[in-house]
């Protein structure tokens, strides 16, 4: 921005506004423009105010209601008003320090009743208050206060390796408890899946069990109607034999390397067919000698 100057004549430039002067006495705010001045009777230009927004950044330190020690930068912008600018150049000799000191004297005043979280969640509560005091006071000089802006707030580098510490630790025993949760899922499937499969592996054996059942007394019952004169007793004895081989073949066929010794001859065929139509007897007469008790505690 540059501003000529003749003995006659001055030109102000765009957003500025000169302060015209006639024998040191204040005569009149000069506009943008070309003015012609005359000074054999006194006028000249005193001088010339800029109405642009202006910006003046503030560094305060100051103490919080916890005892940390922060420093705030705050960045405040303003503008002279046009038609007080009279006020403006001639009341304050020093408009950014008298600015600054005010910024200091709120932002002092505020802080030190919040604590470190309550500042950086309250931080427009600050410029706010600043904002009211500054226009407050200002606005007498001819100055308008357009907006406070609190840049950054800058706790002591302990507290900042403090504060991150312990958001790293409520982080890890956050991550913890989530992991602790996770494993505990995982256990309770995998118990889930083992029941599961413990039942659906009983239920197969059952069934097995019930098939080999239903497919020997289909065997007996065709074999005996087929087959004259044989009796019951004999089928299951040359069923119990044919099983026995069989056995015998799978054990030999398995391809892992397991020696099983077995007794092997004609004879044990017979005690295992033995064996197992005893134990068929003994159940069948321990339950008919239960019938016969429980009949006889009836009887009167």
């Amino acid at each position: 921005m540059v501003n000529t100057y003749c003995f006659f004549c001055s030109c102000i430039d765009q957003a500025s506004v000169g302060i015209v002067e006639r024998w040191g006495r204040f005569e009149k705010l000069a506009e943008p423009g070309l003015h012609f001045l005359n000074p054999f009777f006194g006028q000249w230009i005193a001088g010339i105010l800029s109405t642009r927004l202006s910006s003046l950044e503030v560094r305060i330190e100051t103490k919080t209601k916890d005892n940390v020690f922060v420093q705030l930068l705050c960045s405040i912008q303003y503008r002279i008003v046009k038609e007080s600018a009279d006020d403006a150049f001639y009341e304050l000799q020093s408009p950014k320090e008298q600015i600054q000191a005010y910024v200091f004297d709120v932002v002092r005043a505020h802080v030190p009743r919040m604590t470190l979280d309550e500042l950086f969640e309250q931080k427009n509560d600050v410029a706010k208050a600043v904002l009211e005091e500054l226009e407050k006071v200002m606005g007498a000089y001819g100055y308008n206060i357009e907006q406070i802006l609190m840049v950054d707030i800058i706790p002591d580098a302990s507290v900042r390796r403090a504060m991150n510490e312990i958001n790293a630790a409520q982080r890890l025993q956050l991550a913890s408890v989530y992991k602790g949760e996770a494993e505990k899922v995982l256990q309770v499937k995998k118990a889930e899946g083992e029941a599961e499969a413990k039942y659906l592996g009983g239920v197969g054996v059952a069934r097995q069990r019930q098939a080999i059942t239903d497919g020997l007394r289909e065997n007996i019952l065709n074999f005996s109607s087929k087959v004259e004169g044989t009796s019951s007793k004999e089928v299951m004895d040359l069923i119990m034999i044919t099983q026995y081989f069989d056995t015998i073949k799978d054990l030999g066929n398995s391809s892992k390397n397991t020696t099983v010794f077995i007794p092997h001859g004609p004879g044990h065929v017979r005690d295992i067919s033995d064996q197992i139509r005893n134990g068929l007897m003994e159940a069948s007469s321990a339950q008919n000698c239960s019938f016969r008790r429980a009949t006889c505690r009836r009887r009167p």
